[in-house]
């Protein structure tokens, strides 16, 4: 959750829970006028109605919200609102830019935005999410935790995936950069997530890093719908 005051972000936090205590205790500081969802999985109703009590205008984030740029996604549908309030921030960040926006997450997301058009994106496991396949679908090889301190080559089993998963998530954004640029010159890359300060100083190209697009991009959104 974050609070915007016109463009500036006041403040944000974050929660495990999500009740009408909490939401109170947060918000008691100040007078909220209006209010933006984003959710990648089913929302329980009483969220939105919870935020409306006191919050006179709450808009729930799809495919169908007015953005700033097209979707060219032939399954808009189910697109991430995530993803679309990342490219919104990057839109926001570099308007008139070719934009990369690599999400480092639970998964990672490569989405493309040109100008004017999201033009779509890639998705693959993150980086949690291959150590716990290594460990899930093999006999012996134990759960490994990211850490940026390992050797290349591993000298030992848990170094050796360590290595792999990571220096294998950097190759792998290293070459989707140097591809899109290859097809989109000038290309500007932001780079965000929760994994995303483990990778982005081994990427080997400059990139921006943007921990906040997502929240930057929904406080855009919910301005642009308020027009």
């Amino acid at each position: 959750m974050a609070i915007f005051n016109g463009k500036e972000m006041v403040t944000s936090f974050r929660s495990r829970e999500f009740s009408c205590e909490k939401l109170a205790s947060k918000l008691s500081k100040y007078q909220i006028d209006k209010a933006i969802i984003c959710s990648v999985k089913a929302m329980p109703e009483y969220i939105p109605d919870l935020l409306s009590v006191n919050i006179p205008s709450v808009h729930t984030l799809t495919s169908e919200s007015q953005l700033p740029f097209k979707i060219e996604y032939e399954t808009p549908e189910t697109l991430g609102p995530d993803r679309i309030a990342a490219a919104a921030g990057a839109y926001a960040m570099f308007p008139g830019k070719k934009i990369l926006i690599i999400d480092a997450g639970t998964a990672i997301t490569i989405d493309l935005l040109t100008v004017k058009a999201f033009k779509g994106g890639n998705i693959s496991p993150g980086i949690n999410m291959r150590f716990k396949a290594l460990h899930r679908f093999t006999g012996k090889l134990p759960l490994v935790h990211p850490t940026e301190n390992f050797t290349t080559p591993g000298r030992n089993t848990i170094e050796a995936i360590t290595a792999g998963v990571i220096n294998g998530v950097t190759y792998e954004i290293n070459e989707y950069i140097r591809t899109f640029e290859k097809k989109y010159p000038g290309l500007e890359v932001i780079v965000t997530g929760g994994d995303s300060k483990i990778i982005t100083s081994r990427i080997s190209r400059k990139v921006i890093y943007a921990p906040d697009i997502v929240l930057e991009g929904l406080n855009y959104i919910l301005e642009y719908n308020a027009k």
